[in-house]
C-alpha cells in the first residue's frame, strides 16, 4: 500500500460500522468500538536488520502523520510506555492498553463530527510478533 492508500483506508474506517464481536477484518481486526488496520508490515526478525526495518516503517508512519496533521492538526507523539504501566495497576480500554503492549508511541487526533480517534504506530515491543505499521480507529478516547 501507499500512502494515499493509507489515507483512504483511515478515512473509510472513520466511518465504518464496528462490528458487534472481536475478530479478523479484511484490513486486520476489528471489535466494538475499534477497528486496528495493518498498513504494512515485515516479517524480518533478523535482529541484524530489526533497526533498519523499524526506520523504515517510522519513516512511512511520519509520511502519513504529515498529511493526518494537515486535516485535523499537529500532536505531540502520545508515549505508550506509560498507558502499558497504568495496565498493571488500572483498567485500561481495550485497544489502548493491546496498543500500549504492542507499540512505544503512538501519534493521536480526535477526528471531528465522527466520535472517533485515530492512532498511528509501529509496533516495536517485540520481535516475535513482527514489525508493523497500524492504525487504530476506536470510539474510545485514549486514556
Amino acid at each position: 500500500m501507499n500512502i494515499a492508500q493509507h489515507i483512504a483506508l483511515i478515512d473509510e474506517l472513520c466511518y465504518r460500522p464496528f462490528p458487534a464481536e472481536h475478530g479478523p477484518s479484511d484490513v486486520g481486526a476489528s471489535g466494538p468500538g475499534r477497528h486496528v488496520a495493518v498498513l504494512d508490515a515485515a516479517a524480518d526478525e533478523d535482529p541484524a536488520r530489526w533497526a533498519v526495518v523499524v526506520d523504515q516503517l517510522e519513516k512511512e508512519r511520519d509520511a502519513v502523520c504529515e498529511l493526518l496533521a494537515s486535516r485535523w492538526g499537529d500532536t505531540p507523539p502520545y508515549g505508550l510506555q506509560t498507558v502499558l504501566l497504568r495496565t498493571e495497576r488500572e483498567e485500561i480500554p481495550g485497544p489502548w492498553a493491546e496498543l500500549s503492549e504492542r507499540a512505544s508511541l503512538a501519534h493521536v487526533w480526535e477526528v471531528e463530527g465522527t466520535g472517533r480517534w485515530v492512532a498511528l504506530a509501529v509496533t516495536d515491543r517485540d520481535a516475535t510478533q513482527g514489525l508493523q505499521l497500524v492504525a487504530l480507529v476506536t470510539e474510545i478516547p485514549p486514556p
